[in-house]
């Protein structure tokens, strides 16, 4: 008899009989800082597969930003099939059993399709957000550059700042809906915009945990680039783990 591992299970999360709930549950926020720390514990107990699983993934993904716009494409497309399949070794550790270095191409075997259309409708969602940047802030930045020096370099230096902050603030609704999308389309086989729709929703109703988390993880991520980007190579895993906690704590 396989014995479960209690380590993904959050304290106090209520479960409810029926286990899986699509419109996800409130939980406190520092329910933040507990995500990290079951990601740590889930790193932990197999940090070598984790670290091999990390360097294949991000030459996978050197190799696809090294060919022209159709890579970068790709890379886009194809994230959350990389995120589904470390999710679904994360739920087999969660379950007493092993991490495989093949886990990482898990999410091609199971939900292929609606995980590729996951990542499209991102794709889609930043272009979008990309051109609506541009015609808020990138007449500004024209007329500065056309101007040329003087005036003309304010203007286009407010203009590039006005480009920016919409893009990041218009790019914040669309990392929320893509979140959990990947755990949802793997683990239940939920239609891709249903799933960016409950991912949005959950998100949005733990708003306060995930400011916490991603202000940590932040930190933490500057902390990780800073050896050559060698940190990366512990944290990307942590936060991937830390994913699935959070996917667990907020779904199961």
């Amino acid at each position: 008899m396989v014995e479960q591992n209690p380590f993904l299970v959050p304290e106090g999360s209520g479960s409810r009989a029926g286990g899986f709930d699509l419109s996800g549950r409130q939980v406190d926020a520092g329910r933040g800082i507990e995500w990290l720390k079951q990601g740590w514990q889930i790193f932990a107990r197999n940090p070598g597969v984790w670290v091999a699983i990390t360097v294949i993934m991000l030459v996978i993904f050197f190799v696809l930003s090294m060919v022209p716009f159709i890579g970068q494409l790709a890379a886009s497309v194809l994230t959350p099939v990389f995120t589904a399949g470390p999710l679904l070794g994360c739920k087999a550790l969660s379950e007493g059993g092993d991490l495989r270095i093949d886990h990482l191409f898990g999410g091609f075997k199971d939900c292929l399709t609606n995980l590729v259309l996951v990542g499209v409708f991102y794709l889609v969602g930043m272009v979008v957000i990309m051109g609506i940047a541009f015609l808020i802030g990138g007449g500004g930045a024209i007329t500065g550059a056309i101007m040329g020096r003087g005036p003309g370099v304010g203007v286009a230096a407010g203009g590039f700042l006005l480009a920016v902050l919409v893009m990041f603030a218009l790019s914040v609704p669309l990392v929320m809906a893509i979140w959990f999308a990947p755990a949802l389309v793997v683990f239940h086989n939920v239609a891709p915009l249903e799933a960016m729709k409950a991912s949005f929703g959950a998100c949005l109703k733990n708003i306060a945990a995930f400011l916490i988390y991603g202000v940590i993880a932040f930190v933490l991520l500057f902390i990780a680039a800073l050896p050559f980007g060698l940190g990366l190579l512990v944290l990307l895993p942590i936060l991937l783990g830390s994913l699935y906690a959070a996917y667990v704590d907020i779904f199961a």
